[in-house]
């Protein structure tokens, strides 16, 4: 007969005590209907072009944006707008630009408008599923009145700039103003920008309510122009040679052909990207050090296309184009996304899918209930990524922009076979539209125009792109890089804003009431009007604004 000892009694007890501590723990979770939701962290990047990774060949390293391609899955065909906010309001509202209002400019200093206050925003509803939200980084969707502000829109914390272009050392400004805030708050933080926002997001991290999952938002302005980074990194790159092809689209290599005299800003590109790449790292370490690897979703995303001109240092290569640019090299950018665990490392996505997909996605993905009242435009590709499953396209996909050229319009509209790349030029006295036809499946790198061999696919593709681009009326939404005569920045961006208890309660008018239709105005809750109606209805005068309650 077996002895049994005081020891093997105690171990014994123990294990049941813990076996019935696991047992209640499951149970709580199966009364109350709940799982353990994970982390996500969303690393979006600023002009960083299609080839600048060494894992794509880039002479300049980058191990550990490498890792989460290596580690996860490779969005091979994903697509952004080809310029910043535009995308940064589709990524966080799940919803085509061109009905928010903003699809053909970024929000500059000097202009009032934001996203209107009635759309929903991602962190809107991961705070309601239980979530803690941060923002760390960029903004760039709107300044001028506190709704259009991070903490408005779903935010707990904000740590950064609301403005692009503040540069990567202090005072951290834009045009003159100081613009960098914790919470509406200035402050004063010395150092690398790229390493503050690292730097932040770890104390963040650690410190915070370990009870709840956490959505942490992080656009880096990195490789954004102006190019500055630490010298350790400069003098790593100096002799850094430019061997960049020449990128087919004529305003861009013009541009460099111009500036072929001057000094190439490749190798101050290299080490911003370095910079950049070794801050993601230490987020990452530090996932690591809090055992929450397996725990967090991870998307990394450039905003758009790499930044091809004289002063971005970018390459897009084989695509043709860049920022700005509605070729592939503009709207087609490097993206992955990683799970340990569940999502399979070192495989490819060659399904299309837009930042507009991202929200419905990672709201799957998580459990988190949706809590749009607008029909978004994006598709839930979770699905696709965890299964495999192929999910077709709703509808065509539209990108717009005027910028950086006042007066050239760059559209496109494609699918999974045809694309139409439309080049609008516009003068006080005339209007050219150049309309490119590329088999978009079969030659991805856009070098054969095919227009002339389809003119009646190229007729009703031209069609689609003037009925989407009527749901906004172009007035009030252009281009403005150059501020009006006589503006002045604020000395301090965070006093610029106007608190809402400081505006009217109603939006002035302005001229009649038949006006009102094709006009772009303020409405009672102080946002920008929403034509949420088909182009065809707005045309004969169906199509009303959005009443706010």
């Amino acid at each position: 007969m077996r002895k049994i000892t005081i020891a093997s009694l105690l171990a014994f007890n123990l294990i049941i005590k813990r076996s019935f501590l696991l047992f209640s723990f499951f149970c709580s979770f199966l009364l109350l209907g709940e799982e353990k939701k994970p982390n996500v962290i969303i690393f979006l990047v600023d002009d960083l072009g299609w080839a600048d990774i060494s894992l794509r060949g880039a002479p300049f390293a980058t191990p550990n944006i490498d890792s989460i391609f290596n580690q996860g899955i490779s969005l091979n065909r994903f697509y952004s707008t080809p310029i910043c906010s535009p995308t940064r309001a589709a990524l966080m509202t799940g919803r085509d630009p061109m009905k928010l209002g903003i699809s053909y400019s970024v929000i500059m200093p000097w202009m009032n408008n934001g996203i209107h206050p009635e759309e929903h925003f991602m962190p809107q509803s991961f705070k309601s599923g239980g979530y803690q939200t941060a923002i760390i980084g960029k903004w760039h969707l709107g300044h001028s009145q506190e709704i259009f502000h991070p903490n408005s829109r779903g935010f707990d914390h904000f740590y950064g700039h609301l403005h692009t272009e503040v540069g990567y050392f202090p005072p951290f400004a834009n045009l003159g103003g100081v613009d960098f805030q914790l919470n509406g708050v200035t402050v004063n933080d010395e150092g690398y920008e790229t390493d503050l926002l690292a730097d932040e997001a770890i104390r963040w991290i650690k410190d915070r309510d370990k009870s709840k999952p956490f959505f942490l938002y992080m656009p880096f302005i990195a490789p954004h122009s102006p190019l500055e980074a630490p010298n350790e990194l400069i003098n790593k790159y100096k002799d850094l040679k430019d061997e960049r092809k020449l990128t087919r689209s004529i305003s861009i290599d013009r541009l460099r052909k111009l500036n072929s005299q001057r000094k190439s800003a490749r190798p101050i590109y290299a080490a911003v990207v370095d910079a950049l790449d070794q801050a993601i790292g230490r987020v990452l370490k530090t996932l690591k050090e809090e055992n929450l690897s397996q725990e967090t979703i991870i998307l990394f995303s450039s905003d758009n296309g790499g930044a091809a001109y004289p002063g971005g240092g970018a390459d897009n290569f084989p695509l043709r184009g860049g920022k700005g640019d509605t070729y592939e090299g503009g709207i087609r950018v490097i993206a992955a996304m990683k799970w340990e665990g569940i999502i399979k490392s070192g495989t490819t996505l060659e399904q299309i899918m837009t930042v507009m997909d991202i929200f419905p996605t990672l709201s799957n993905a998580a459990g988190v209930e949706m809590q749009n009242k607008k029909e978004i435009s994006g598709r839930n590709m979770w699905p696709t990524i965890s299964l495999g499953k192929k999910i077709n396209l709703k509808e065509d996909i539209f990108f717009a922009s005027e910028t950086p050229n006042y007066g050239e319009f760059h559209t496109t509209v494609f699918n999974e076979d045809w694309k139409l790349v439309q080049v609008i030029t516009s003068s006080l006295l005339e209007i050219n539209v150049e309309n490119k036809l590329f088999n978009i499946n079969e030659d991805p790198n856009e070098y054969n125009n095919v227009a002339r061999q389809h003119p009646n696919l190229v007729k009703i593709l031209a069609e689609k792109v003037r009925r989407w681009r009527a749901l906004h009326p172009i007035s009030g939404v252009r281009s403005q890089l150059v501020p009006p005569p006589g503006w002045r920045a604020p000395k301090d961006w965070t006093s610029y804003t106007i608190p809402i208890s400081e505006l009217q309660d109603d939006a002035s008018l302005g001229f009649g009431v038949h006006f009102h239709q094709i006009l772009d105005f303020l409405i009672k809750d102080h946002g920008r009007i929403i034509y949420d109606c088909d182009p065809q209805d707005w045309e004969i005068g169906n199509c009303s604004p959005v009443k706010s309650n």
